[in-house]
């Protein structure tokens, strides 16, 4: 069977080099790049993307092999039904590897077609590191890479104002494109680069704000050999992402001049403050995920699909959803309903096997970031605790135990946090109350110091240990139903 490649496309078109891309990964391609295809398909953009590769391992060797080509599932719930629809994406013109093309790299910021940059180099990625020097080729960090690019860029055009970007990071922080534009001036400084230099940044170049949303559980290990049969071709970078997608820019109204995605038909806004967006995002959809992920694990499910499906543990999701996230939230509340029922219906995708194990990565930073915000809100606004947060919060305690029955859990967290619950749960002399205590004492796990609702938490974790997450879940929704019961 032939391998994909533009032989195989009657219609191929290759356009002028528009978009610089940091990151070859799955996401990207099936939410940023898709973006280009669908505005390339309706002559909106006429551009392509540079994609550039840091490690010496990648798919970059691939995507050449593949002349760019790849081909994007997009599954799910589409006008009520489900629908599972592919094409080849064309975005991309070609891959550079950064430790053997270090020079091909620079050159590109002589294209003066080049006018778009794009990133996403996970959360830890837009970080300044001392280490980096303007001479490394490459440099450690991304931040490190983009300003010694900036800085050719400014060279090759003589500081010309009309040869700046417009640069979107993707990566999944607050405030990332300030963030990563303060890193830039950060290096320009440390590197003692020309003060018009730094005036250039400031003056030519646009960094916007990003929140992206699109599940993409990437390429289909448990389908692929059923896609290739359907397809006829190979295809080693298959990616695959739910119907739903999601890019909000913060930036100036001209961009949409510039970047005319919503006029494609596509679901991107370029807003003033997308602070809105980001909270509603973050607290129900990302707070949804890491708030069922150690109760629905420990109750023997193994993808979110299960999770949204399984009535017991759906009924939890839909309670934490709607009884203690929802109210915390300043905005109408007819539309938060509405977005929760998305959310659920996003998660019932039958054709994506999202799985819980996945998802667990690094979970206490995520409980931190995603949930905990609702915690205080709802706590200062009520004066009562969430309930159903602090039972997710005694799941992903015993999570921690690294152990599902018999089944050997593989945590993946920080080498701190794991050597802490290690000691705890291997300790047969420390008793779960004292467990409990020593643990939500700890500040930098949580934010704050959360020692005041051990008691709570102990009761959960004592029960989930005693009988079993099943039966745990099912004493905690009688009781929390009983609870609504009688205050109606």
């Amino acid at each position: 069977m032939e391998h994909l490649k533009r032989e195989l496309l009657e219609d191929y078109v290759a356009y002028p080099e528009r978009v610089l891309q940091f990151g070859t990964g799955n996401f990207l391609r099936a939410f940023f790049d898709y973006h280009i295809h669908t505005m390339n398909k309706k002559n909106l953009f006429n551009g392509q993307v540079v994609v550039v590769q840091s490690t010496s391992s990648g798919t970059v060797k691939t995507m050449n092999e593949q002349d760019g080509l790849y081909t994007l599932y997009l599954q799910g719930i589409k006008d009520n039904k489900p629908v599972s629809e592919h094409e080849v994406i064309r975005s991309i013109s070609r891959g550079l590897n950064l430790q053997d093309e270090y020079e091909e790299y620079l050159k590109l910021a002589q294209n003066p077609d080049l006018r778009f940059i794009v990133s996403n180099t996970t959360e830890a990625g837009i970080a300044f590191n001392p280490d980096d020097k303007l001479t490394d080729q490459p440099q450690k960090s991304f931040p490190g890479k983009l300003t010694a690019f900036l800085y050719k860029r400014f060279q090759a055009f003589s500081g010309d104002l009309e040869k700046g970007f417009i640069i979107f990071p993707c990566e999944l922080i607050e405030n990332n494109g300030v963030e990563l534009k303060r890193i830039v001036n950060q290096f320009a400084r440390e590197w003692q680069l020309e003060e018009e230099f730094i005036e250039w940044v400031e003056k030519a170049n646009t960094f916007c704000n990003t929140l992206v949303d699109r599940i993409v559980p990437g390429y289909p290990k448990d389908s692929i050999e059923e896609k290739t049969a359907e397809l006829g071709y190979v295809d080693q970078l298959m990616v695959v992402g739910e119907q739903f997608e999601l890019f909000v820019i913060e930036g100036p109204e001209w961009i949409k001049d510039e970047f005319p995605a919503a006029r494609a038909g596509l679901n991107v806004h370029i807003v003033d403050d997308l602070s809105s967006y980001r909270t509603k995002k973050v607290r129900m959809l990302n707070g949804a995920h890491t708030a069922m992920t150690p109760v629905a694990y420990l109750y023997g499910l193994d993808t979110v699909s299960q999770a949204v499906t399984n009535e017991a543990t759906k009924t939890f999701i839909e309670q934490v959803m709607n009884d203690e996230i929802i109210p915390t939230l300043p905005y109408a509340k007819n539309e938060l309903h509405e977005y929760a029922k998305d959310v659920i219906n996003r998660f019932r995708n039958p054709y994506i096997h999202h799985y819980l194990a996945s998802i667990s990565l690094n979970s206490i930073s995520k409980f931190k970031t995603r949930v905990m915000p609702t915690f205080l809100d709802y706590e200062k606004s009520y004066n009562q605790l969430p309930k159903g947060i602090l039972f997710s919060l005694s799941a992903l305690l015993y999570f921690y135990k690294g152990k599902r029955g018999d089944e050997e859990i593989k945590l993946v967290d920080d080498e701190a946090t794991l050597a802490l619950f290690q000691q705890l749960w291997q300790d047969e002399s420390v008793e779960i109350g004292e467990l409990v205590k020593t643990v939500l004492s700890k500040e930098e796990l949580w934010g704050i110091d959360l020692s005041y609702v051990a008691d709570v938490v102990t009761g959960y974790v004592t029960l989930i240990h005693n009988v079993g997450m099943q039966e745990a879940l099912a004493e905690f929704l009688q009781e929390e139903g009983e609870v609504n019961e009688s205050v109606y």
